[in-house]
């Protein structure tokens, strides 16, 4: 019987893999050794990097909120707490959206979360 080699399916993975390392520096994009290395490695940082964005995100829309409560002279926390007392339930993302594009409202927030 003869030996299967499997030449197409090599060259198909091994171009796969050249084509994902095209524009890398140097060899990391020629040869398919290190390009592999280099694609692994880039792929690791890519799945890392999905999960890193959202604790970034949030991050930053908590800046934002916390500056526009120091604006309306209170901070970060009690206006948090204020909000959940009173039932209002609005994500980070939208009081950040509020805080920059909609000051008015955002006011409108912070003076319901100091009654509270």
């Amino acid at each position: 019987m003869a030996r299967v080699k499997g030449a197409m399916m090599t060259r198909k993975r091994r171009s796969k893999t050249l084509k994902m390392a095209k524009g890398y520096w140097g060899s990391k994009s020629k040869h398919f050794r290190v390009a592999n290395q280099a694609v692994m490695k880039s792929l690791s940082y890519a799945y890392a990097g999905r999960r890193l964005k959202k604790r970034d995100f949030r991050s930053l829309w908590i800046t934002r909120i916390s500056a526009a409560c120091k604006i309306n002279g209170m901070n970060y926390s009690s206006f948090m707490h204020g909000l959940k007392t009173t039932g209002i339930e609005i994500n980070r993302k939208m009081l950040a959206e509020l805080a920059v594009n909609d000051a008015a409202a955002f006011t409108q927030l912070t003076e319901i979360a100091k009654k509270a």
